[in-house]
């Protein structure tokens, strides 16, 4: 299912990964993951990856995705030396431009003293591990603050989408990513990273009505 606004359409593809196109044919795909992909589509123009879970970082997924010019841009601290491309460094907190898309990285992870930890108690995404991307593409800002809980430098963050994960377990839960929507304060919500895997059961339904009850539009693309 494609979801537009703005003239910006966005496909989810399963799970985290994503595909968006603009009006003028530029297509970018962020955290594509082999296991939910439908063949070799090879029409990307820019690939982004947000951390090294293999849920977000499979180079044969990228390959899969990647058109012949494609610029793959992943996250610094991920190890890329089995990516036969040439890879634009995103940092952990800053500003760079990939083919004419802006893109604003943010630091994420899960809170240590807060319920997504492991069993010995440590965050199951540390600081440093993953980042959130806030693109902006023709004029249009889209948030995907990826595996991460809703911490307190996200509140100085607003854009018109946004597409946070609702899972719980990994990341946010439906409730604390509802909270995360009202403070963005977007026009549109796209969920994602849920439902894969019996950890990440959530009940979308419940997510878009309690959101669309306050005046904001949800898609569950």
């Amino acid at each position: 299912m494609s979801v537009t606004h703005e003239g910006l359409s966005f496909e989810r593809l399963g799970h985290a990964s994503k595909r968006l196109e603009t009006d003028d044919g530029l297509v970018v795909y962020v955290d594509p993951w082999g296991d939910v992909l439908e063949g070799e589509p090879g029409d990307g123009d820019v690939v982004l990856v947000t951390h090294d879970d293999f849920d977000h970082y499979d180079p044969e997924a990228i390959e899969a995705v990647a058109g012949d010019d494609a610029t793959v841009a992943v996250y610094e601290a991920v190890d890329t030396s089995d990516l036969a491309f040439d890879v634009v460094d995103l940092p952990h907190d800053g500003e760079t431009t990939v083919e004419g898309v802006d893109v604003r990285t943010v630091p994420a992870y899960n809170d240590p003293e807060g319920e997504h930890v492991d069993d010995d108690g440590s965050p199951f995404h540390a600081e440093g591990e993953v980042i959130g991307l806030v693109l902006t593409i023709d004029e249009t800002t889209v948030f995907m603050p990826s595996d991460t809980d809703f911490l307190e430098h996200h509140e100085s963050i607003d854009a018109d989408v946004f597409v946070p994960p609702i899972g719980g377990h990994f990341t946010m839960d439906r409730h604390e990513a509802a909270d995360f929507a009202r403070s963005v304060e977007p026009e549109l919500v796209l969920p994602e990273h849920y439902d894969t895997f019996e950890p990440i059961e959530a009940d979308a339904e419940a997510f878009a009505d309690e959101l669309e009850a306050d005046g904001i539009r949800v898609e569950l693309f």
